[in-house]
C-alpha cells in the first residue's frame, strides 16, 4: 500500500520506522557520533535513529541542527530517510544538504507505525508500506 506525501528532499530509502510524537532538536538532542537520542526529556531517549526511517512531527531548535544532520551523514549515523508531519527549515535543510530522502504531510499518518518497514521516495513523495 502506498501513502502520498509532499516531496522535500530527493532520493529513495527503505527501512524500519522509528516514530515519535515529539519534535526533535538535532543540536544537543542527538549524538552525531552514534545516532542516539540524548535529549533527557524526549520520549526516544536512548534510542538509535541510525539506519532507521525517522517519523516525527517536525524539528525544533537551532539552525545548527541542519549541520548536525550533515555531520551524522558523514559519520554514517544518520537516518535512512525522514518523514515529518510538517517539515520546517532546519530538518529540511539538513536532509537536502545530506542527500537524505525526506517527505512531509503524509495523507494517512496513522498508518505509519513504529517498526513498520517502508520505502520513502523523496522524489515522488510516495511512501510504500511493506
Amino acid at each position: 500500500m502506498m501513502i502520498k506525501s509532499r516531496s522535500i528532499s530527493k532520493g529513495i530509502a527503505k527501512g524500519e520506522i522509528i516514530k515519535s510524537d515529539e519534535s526533535i532538536s538535532f543540536l544537543g538532542g542527538v549524538n552525531p557520533d552514534n545516532g542516539e537520542i540524548i535529549d533527557k526529556q524526549h520520549s526516544l531517549k536512548g534510542k538509535i535513529i541510525k539506519d532507521k526511517v525517522l517519523f516525527i512531527p517536525g524539528g525544533k531548535g537551532s539552525t545548527v541542527g541542519s549541520y548536525v544532520i550533515f555531520q551524522m551523514k558523514k559519520n554514517q549515523t544518520a537516518p535512512k530517510a525522514i518523514i515529518c508531519l510538517n517539515a520546517e527549515p532546519i530538518i529540511a535543510t539538513g536532509a537536502i544538504i545530506s542527500d537524505i530522502p525526506m517527505v512531509d504531510s503524509p495523507t494517512n499518518p496513522e498508518e505509519l507505525t513504529d517498526g513498520l518497514i517502508v520505502e520513502v521516495n523523496g522524489t515522488t513523495g510516495e511512501i510504500t508500506k511493506f
